[in-house]
């Protein structure tokens, strides 16, 4: 794909998640009323992520007919496209139905195993990360830059966890982290985790099995704000069966490798 054409998804995008977002937004100041079920441990879904996964998916392909669409919700469409959109509506549902304004809709776009376009809004900020392979990564127009930390113990990380693999592994990691004096914050959404570490917020984000809708554009964030990841599209499969990651500082890449086994 030339550069033309990436630029004008790039800002196609923005757009429609910003749209999206403030349509997920009105759903969330009226949560009470909306249909929730639920897919799994501790694993739920509302009417607003699949009203916001159909608007984006809808709006997607009728521009740009060629691409393909992976939702959360939704799953594969035009299968086979030469790129393709991956979409989480709604990352972070549980906080979303509670009240709690740290969710985001996430939108990324892979073209064969390299994620080239990323944008993650959270509309209850008014916070919309965005970034393009090769141009940087911004919030809300401005530059942003991973932090600087070379210390575990002056780090700052994000670990997040899933029911998909055993809890004794997360506890391992979050007490590697504490006995190497590294601070460590969960907040239930794997893709603000990623563009917290892009923005340097935090120092690195880790998750030991996260789905390719959460981190798909947290991936570019985070190489566009200067900082590391993990090779995570390294197997075809991942866009349906997730992997780990790990995202961080420059510093604290073979520190956090080691400590974290990755």
């Amino acid at each position: 794909m030339d550069q033309g054409a990436l630029g004008l998804r790039y800002r196609f995008a923005q757009g429609v998640v910003r749209e999206a977002g403030q349509t997920a937004l009105d759903r969330y100041r009226r949560r009470e009323s909306l249909a929730v079920e639920r897919k799994g441990r501790q694993d739920f879904v509302s009417e607003a992520d699949k009203a916001c996964e159909d608007f984006v998916a809808s709006a997607l392909l009728k521009a740009f007919p060629e691409d393909a669409f992976l939702g959360e919700e939704g799953g594969l469409q035009n299968e086979g496209g030469a790129a393709t959109w991956i979409i989480d509506p709604i990352d972070g549902t549980s906080n979303f139905i509670a009240g709690i304004p740290i969710w985001c809709v996430s939108l990324g776009l892979v073209i064969g195993s390299q994620a080239v376009l990323g944008i993650v809004y959270n509309p209850a900020t008014e916070e919309l990360y965005a970034a393009r392979m090769g141009e940087g990564a911004y919030l809300n127009g401005k530059p942003i830059r991973v932090s600087n930390t070379r210390r575990l113990d002056e780090a700052r990380m994000g670990v997040g966890f899933s029911y998909r693999r055993p809890v004794q592994g997360h506890v391992k990691a979050v007490a590697a982290c504490l006995e190497a004096s590294c601070e460590y914050t969960r907040f239930g959404s794997g893709a603000l985790g990623m563009a917290y570490a892009a923005d340097g917020r935090l120092d690195g984000y880790y998750e030991a099995h996260i789905n390719a809708w959460d981190v798909a554009a947290g991936l570019v964030l985070v190489s566009e704000a200067g900082g590391w990841c993990s090779d995570y599209f390294s197997d075809a499969g991942v866009f349906t069966k997730g992997n780990v990651i790990l995202a961080t500082t420059p510093g604290l890449v073979e520190p956090l490798r080691k400590l974290l086994a990755v």
